[in-house]
């Protein structure tokens, strides 16, 4: 008899039946992306995995490590996370967004859509303000909430 803990639970039918469906659509995609240039293909996705695990890690690990730090020497590591939170959701904007960003497709994207590829660093930028502002907010409405249900010492 195999121990409860050491079971792995296999779940209903539906997802057994939702996760096999999965498998074949990606199954299915991946015969698709791989008909045309499958060495172009192949040699993009281990470039892209060789670029993030070598380069954008150790600069991801060394930011942290630094806004970790500065908040940990002012006694303030719990605010760490109202970093964190926007600057990787900023991030990855930029990564969704970058092509358009730096201009490098923007003619393609005018004859794609008919629309003008400008204002996308504008947007961005403004987004990262409204999540680090918000953040900030919420950090303030926190630290003010915490402070007034803190008993008063000069009681």
């Amino acid at each position: 008899m195999i121990p409860r803990r050491m079971r792995v639970p296999l779940g209903s039918p539906f997802q057994l039946l939702l996760l096999g469906c999965s498998f074949a659509l990606a199954a299915y995609a991946g015969v698709r992306l791989l008909a045309g240039d499958w060495f172009g293909v192949a040699l993009w996705i281990v470039g892209a995995a060789l670029l993030h695990d070598l380069v954008l890690v150790p600069l991801y690990a060394a930011a942290d490590r630094a806004v970790t730090h500065g908040l940990t020497t002012v006694g303030r590591r719990a605010w760490t996370l109202y970093v964190r939170v926007p600057a990787a959701l900023s991030a990855l904007l930029l990564l969704v967004w970058f092509p358009l960003i730096s201009g490098r497709v923007a003619e393609r994207y005018r004859l794609a859509t008919g629309l003008s590829p400008d204002g996308f660093l504008t947007r961005w930028l403004l987004i990262t303000a409204v999540l680090f502002g918000g953040c900030a907010v919420l950090l303030a409405w926190r630290v003010r909430r915490a402070a007034k249900h803190r008993p008063s010492a000069l009681h």
